[in-house]
């Protein structure tokens, strides 16, 4: 497997990305969206299949041998390895967020190899803020044409906790969790801008102690990583991809170890 110049391929990544989320935003400006609904009960739009359709189409010519693996496609899921390398796109994250049309979902694009997360971009459409990044590649910020470098907050004097936690997806454990950190101030976000907030320094912790599948995590992991942060399950472990099972474990993502309680 030759070595990949990821600074290069993220110059072609970013438009696929813009296009992917035009094709949502044409859908979003419709005067009506048509909701079904999979065998786990998880609403889809035609906003999630057209999104697909265009990442899926332009994602694979870019790598050899390298398989396109996506939410939105079943069958795509059997080419999830624990070696080697895959593109793992949600076309559309935060689909209760654009049908409750509050602006908040985004288009995931990660190249997973070897099982890690390298490089991930999320593209927030309806807001047009588009991030990227990876480990040892940075992490980056762009909006209204303006880009920017960003990182994590490095300020450890602060009175309080910011937390991020889901708009749609806040259970009792993940609640039990933020009481035990103390003094917080929450905020709320959804789908991958959970992640993007804390990369950027908007909030210090993202605790996610229901369910959730590679998918959704592994492009944002990449930006949150790039930025100098972590994403870590219940045993300190990094998340890693390609598993037998596509859930994903607990995790907390953080600017740093340090903000995680232990037991």
């Amino acid at each position: 497997m030759r070595q990949i110049d990821l600074d290069a391929l993220i110059e072609q990544l970013l438009p696929i990305a813009r296009s992917a989320g035009d094709a949502i935003m044409a859908i979003y400006a419709s005067d009506s969206t048509e909701i079904q609904h999979k065998e786990d009960a998880s609403p889809v739009t035609e906003a999630d299949l057209a999104a697909h359709r265009i990442l899926t189409a332009q994602l694979a010519p870019l790598l050899p041998d390298c398989p396109v693996v996506s939410e939105e496609d079943v069958g795509s899921q059997a080419f999830r390895q624990q070696s080697g390398r895959f593109w793992l796109i949600d076309p559309l994250d935060g689909t209760k967020e654009f049908i409750a049309r509050n602006g908040e979902f985004t288009v995931n694009i990660a190249l997973v190899v070897d099982g890690q997360s390298v490089l991930g971009v999320v593209y927030a459409p309806a807001i047009d803020a588009m991030y990227w990044g990876g480990i040892g590649l940075g992490a980056f910020r762009c909006v209204a044409d303006e880009k920017v470098a960003i990182k994590v907050s490095v300020d450890g004097v602060s009175s309080s906790c910011r937390v991020v936690a889901s708009k749609s997806h806040l259970n009792d454990a993940t609640q039990s969790f933020i009481d035990r950190l103390g003094a917080v101030s929450l905020i709320q976000a959804g789908s991958s801008l959970k992640f993007c907030r804390v990369a950027e320094g908007a909030a210090d912790i993202y605790p996610r102690l229901a369910p959730t599948c590679e998918w959704d995590t592994a492009a944002a992991q990449a930006v949150l990583e790039g930025a100098g942060g972590v994403v870590l399950d219940l045993d300190g472990q990094p998340l890693m991809y390609g598993k037998p099972n596509v859930l994903n474990t607990s995790f907390i993502a953080s600017r740093d170890r340090t903000l995680i309680p232990h037991d």
